[in-house]
């Protein structure tokens, strides 16, 4: 299969219709068996050249296909692409079975492994020669052939139900709406909320106002709505999707999918899933995991429950006469905020518009690292939103930034950056990758622009941090590139980005009203910084729940045994009562179909390594030259063509400091 014959090699999207996906994909994964079968068969012997290089660029054909029909069915999906997807996967499951479970090709990599020490081959080589081995090993090479067999099956029927489970939660997602016909009821929403519900209401032909469980409809409800009977629904609507026992229910998926993974994990002679997958991380084992989880839960748990007591008096000062609520803790929480900080974040949202936003953004690249971004309009796009920036590096083109930033029905909540093609440069053919951030931001509505709300800010930097860890990947092999690193380092890039946002100098080179053209005023960015601990050790709780339950679904030794709401209430700490139906685990794509088992503690883990470094640009100024240099050559450069261990200390000359995070959260003195 030959390139796509256009500007940069980017998907023909406007000639690309969704029956030519499953053609496509099954005449690419011929191809590439094709050529595996024959790296295989080859009489020489073997290289690293002529097995481990060629295996890196076998699958080319199927990946560019799947990448793009993966990332499609994510952001702008319909029920043809959702039925490909469902029928492409368990083929997909069964070619990649017979690629890792191929003995004589295991054989000629078995052989490369056992002489590495004698062949004389650079870090980057062996990084990828043991991703390459340990994939064989950990995808049942070595199993007989019963066993070989039943692994098969866990991991065919693990690919159909991880797209089901996505499918199911998307569906529950978009099934509910709020529809509202008394205006009265719309007591405390923001002008702008109320205009997007109304917008809402109009394009589904209704009167009124529709508020949905999209997160720019969802959080200024919980937030904002005086009315508590509807924050009260809405909040057991999004808190209950894939656990309404309708046709979209996951849980029976989410214990079907945790028994699967245990049934591989103990073929392959672990006692459970998190053995099995921590082994390629940076925290190594479950329980150097579950004593940083424990450590950080201690450390912030005091904090947690006095930012709910803290809340909960200000309620009952403020004539709340109930026992505080799930549904009533952002309401309350941010009032007491205004009251403290006189922070209104809805204050904010004009000082935030979107291109603007954006051009802060691309500007502090300019600033660190010499990029420019000019957007392209002769670039094919898959959906009217999509807009396409050409980025870089003085005369170089590092890439294409495809950015997607508004909620629709056809697109899963949440925000994430991906790829249709990552960067690699094999025998001197340099590949530069195409880049997808794609998010659910505030729409415009009623003639004004997008404005974003402080916390899309945040999310609009973390998004990109990843995208410019892959923009700025400068290695030779694809596997290695870009975000291709242990899942524990993957988030710091990102995480680290965030950090800009509270930082006057970056805020006032973008923050500028919408209308007048004022610069985001001092006293502003002053209630920023005061109020950016604000319920830290609330948040870092509620964060620890999510990597503690996804923790101890995957340390199970024996399948559940109990209902996945029960056992999920039993692994959480909760500071509010506890609501029947309320279940995050049968809507939880990170773990269930997006990558993150055993792995969701990543999040935090990498917070401890970007607090650390961004000490580091703190210490000799935010768009300090020479800091970004060394962080772009030792580490957004390097993809995972080292340890993140040895990247992190060229970069800091040191390993890392854990209580950087705990001094950042105020959970400790300076």
């Amino acid at each position: 299969m030959q390139p796509w014959n256009t500007t940069f090699q980017t998907p023909p999207f406007d000639i690309i219709e969704d029956a030519n996906y499953a053609p496509a994909i099954r005449e690419a994964m011929s191809i590439s068996e094709t050529t595996i079968n024959e790296i295989a068969m080859q009489s020489d012997e073997p290289t690293f050249d002529n097995t481990i290089v060629r295996l890196e660029t076998a699958t080319e054909p199927l990946d560019r296909c799947t990448e793009l029909l993966f990332n499609i069915n994510e952001c702008n999906t319909n029920p043809v692409l959702q039925q490909t997807v469902m029928d492409l996967v368990p083929e997909l499951s069964q070619f990649e079975n017979r690629v890792w479970m191929n003995s004589r090709l295991f054989a000629r990599v078995e052989s490369i492994y056992e002489r590495r020490g004698e062949m004389q081959l650079d870090g980057e080589q062996m990084q990828l020669l043991e991703k390459y081995y340990q994939r064989f090993v950990r995808n049942g090479v070595g199993l007989d052939e019963e066993k070989k067999r039943l692994f098969n099956a866990c991991t065919e029927e693990l690919a159909t139900l991880s797209e089901q489970f996505n499918h199911n939660a998307l569906n529950d997602t978009n099934e509910y709406m709020l529809h509202i016909v008394d205006s009265v009821q719309l007591g405390g929403l923001p002008a702008d909320i109320v205009e997007a519900a109304r917008e809402e209401a109009t394009r589904r032909g209704l009167e009124g106002w529709v508020f949905t469980l999209h997160a720019p409809s969802y959080r200024p409800f919980l937030t904002y709505a005086d009315d508590r009977s509807l924050r009260e629904q809405m909040w057991r609507a999004y808190n209950s999707r894939g656990n309404r026992g309708n046709g979209n229910d996951n849980k029976q998926i989410v214990s079907r999918i945790v028994e699967l993974r245990l049934q591989k994990a103990q073929l392959l002679g672990y006692d459970d899933y998190a053995s099995y997958s921590l082994c390629r991380t940076m925290a190594e084992t479950e329980e150097n995991v579950t004593r940083f989880l424990d450590d950080l839960l201690q450390s912030s748990l005091p904090f947690a429950r006095n930012d709910l007591a803290e809340v909960k008096e200000f309620a009952h000062r403020q004539g709340a006469d109930y026992e505080l609520q799930n549904w009533d803790f952002s309401y309350w929480s941010e009032k007491l905020k205004r009251e403290r900080y006189d922070f209104d974040s809805e204050a904010l949202r004009p000082y935030f518009r979107l291109e603007n936003v954006r051009q802060g953004i691309f500007d502090l690249y300019r600033r660190l690292y010499g990029l420019t971004f000019a957007e392209r309009n002769d670039v094919a796009v898959y959906h009217d939103d999509v807009k396409v920036f050409e980025v870089r590096d003085g005369e170089r083109t590092m890439g294409l930034l495809y950015l997607d930033m508004y909620p629709r029905e056809s697109k899963r909540s949440g925000a994430w950056m991906t790829e249709f093609r990552g960067q690699s440069c094999i025998h001197g053919r340099q590949v530069r990758p195409l880049i997808q951030v794609v998010c659910n931001f505030t729409k415009p509505t009623g003639g004004k622009p997008s404005l974003l709300s402080f916390d899309e800010v945040e999310t609009f930097m973390h998004e990109m941090g990843h995208a410019m860890h892959g923009m700025l990947s400068d290695v030779h092999y694809p596997s290695l590139s870009g975000t291709n690193v242990r899942h524990d380092f993957v988030e710091m890039p990102s995480q680290v980005m965030e950090n800009w946002c509270y930082e006057p100098e970056f805020l006032n080179t973008f923050a500028h009203h919408y209308q007048t053209g004022d610069a985001i005023p001092p006293e502003y960015i002053e209630k920023i910084r005061r109020s950016e601990n604000y319920l830290a050790g609330w948040l870092c709780v509620r964060q620890l729940n999510f990597g503690r339950t996804d923790m101890a679904y995957h340390t199970l030794h024996h399948p559940l045994a109990e209902d996945v709401e029960t056992f999920e209430h039993a692994n959480m700490v909760e500071l509010l009562p506890v609501v029947s139906g309320a279940c995050t685990s049968t809507s939880f794509t990170h773990i269930f179909s997006g990558g993150y088992a055993a792995g969701y503690y990543g999040y935090k883990w990498a917070e401890v390594l970007d607090a650390d470094i961004f000490s580091r640009f703190k210490e000799r100024g935010i768009f300090d030259s020479d800091t970004a240099a060394a962080f772009r050559r030792e580490i957004l450069s390097r993809g995972g063509s080292e340890h993140p261990s040895v990247l992190f200390r060229n970069f800091m000359g040191r390993d890392p400091d854990s209580g950087a995070l705990l001094r950042r959260c105020g959970f400790c003195a300076e």
